[in-house]
């Protein structure tokens, strides 16, 4: 068994196996550790992923992992105002995570990366330019030695802890349940802004006619917290009551980091994804933002590994590289984040009528991208387009610009 790589990568979920599968595209022996016994589980996530994502990600939107095809969305307000937004084609697909982290696997171990499940990290030390990984594989201690660790280990990364890179301050508590429900379109979200979702935003993300993923997250609290706010929204918001049966086929409790760590590299080490809070701060999602971040670290992982140098110094590189792709998005994204969870409902009430209007709900649907949110708040704060949002917007402005 060998225990000796130029890079191993902590965490087998989708931007884990970017990173390996592209470590190895640029010549590094690769190894993958994944804590659980099963790739893909347990899930984590919405499972609502742009077109762009499937794109950062090199695969095809495939019948084996998407699920449903979605074009906009409906976004309800606490006074029972609706917000339609229609992409007027397909934005986003509905996916079976498990299914797809395992395609994502599947393509890192047919470039070449080996993987060990059931591995949980428990030690990080550095030894004659070397990285030594403590684990323990099925119950059973050992050592890896590698050049570069990539950690991707999710929302309360233990590599990042123990690289001393600290973790991701800001994690937003979220529940979601799989249910029968009613959608009003199956090829529209729905969402639910205002005070039934503090701080952040709800969500019925329709599986089928008959089934979504209803979740939530909020800007505080714990999941206690985030559970009350689900039951409330459940029996409370009579739209969502109207068309829940009640009972549940999933439940899912998690957290969604929010603002990147200072700083993802250290000597022989780099941190992605979740676990560097490379997470778009507007609408929760980071496969596209941490894809993305995975080809970067894959490839200056191994090229510093190639060429036997992994001080803190050369692996900045991945650092400055993702920060010039994404870093000023996330920070757009997250000043958008802070003003919107910070409106009363009565001024959310008032930005969802005031963008009600048809010459607004072209604009969004011509420019709105889940991804890149800023390109458009820029277009809507041209003068042209919001003069109906009068002081709302002019706050927006002052806050993010």
């Amino acid at each position: 068994m060998n225990t000796d790589y130029d890079v191993v990568v902590v965490g087998a979920g989708p931007v884990g196996s970017t990173a390996a599968r592209y470590a190895v595209k640029h010549g590094a022996r690769v190894l993958m550790i994944e804590e659980h016994a099963s790739i893909g589980s347990p899930v984590g996530c919405t499972g609502l992923l742009s077109k762009r994502a499937l794109e950062e990600c090199d695969v095809e939107p495939l019948n084996i992992f998407v699920l449903n095809k979605v074009r906009g969305a409906f976004v309800h307000s606490m006074d029972g105002n609706c917000l339609p937004i229609d992409g007027r084609e397909t934005k986003a697909y509905v996916v079976s995570r498990k299914m797809f982290d395992r395609t994502l696997a599947s393509m890192a171990l047919e470039t070449g990366a080996d993987l060990w499940m059931n591995t949980r990290a428990i030690g990080l030390e550095n030894a004659d330019s070397r990285q030594i990984l403590s684990v323990v594989r099925n119950g059973v201690h050992s050592q890896i030695k590698a050049k570069v660790i990539i950690g991707a280990d999710g929302v309360r990364s233990g590599i990042a802890r123990m690289a001393g890179l600290g973790q991701v301050k800001k994690i937003l508590p979220g529940i979601q349940i799989e249910a029968p429900y009613r959608i009003a379109d199956p090829e529209f979200v729905e969402l639910f802004v205002g005070s039934q979702a503090p701080g952040f935003f709800g969500w019925a993300v329709p599986v089928s006619e008959e089934i979504s993923r209803i979740g939530l997250a909020v800007d505080y609290g714990d999941s206690e917290c985030a559970l009350r706010c689900l039951d409330r929204l459940l029996k409370e918001n009579s739209h969502i009551a109207s068309r829940y049966s009640g009972g549940m086929l999933d439940l899912i409790v998690g957290g969604i980091p929010i603002g990147p760590l200072s700083k993802t590299y250290a000597q022989g080490t780099l941190i992605v994804g979740d676990a560097a809070g490379q997470v778009k701060p507007t609408s929760g999602g980071g496969i596209y933002t941490g894809a993305a971040c995975a080809k970067i670290a894959g490839e200056v992982a191994a090229a510093a590994a190639l060429e036997n140098d992994t001080s803190a110094g050369r692996l900045s590189e991945y650092d400055r590289r993702w920060r010039a792709k994404l870093g000023r998005e996330l920070a757009i994204g997250m000043k958008i984040h802070n003003f919107i969870g910070g409106l009363t409902d009565s001024e959310m009430n008032e930005l969802l009528i005031s963008m009600n209007k048809p010459s607004m709900l072209e604009t969004i649907t011509m420019y709105g991208d889940m991804d890149h949110p800023s390109i458009l708040m820029k277009k809507m704060l041209n003068p042209v387009n919001s003069r109906h949002l009068f002081g709302v917007l002019r706050a927006f402005a002052k806050a993010v610009l």
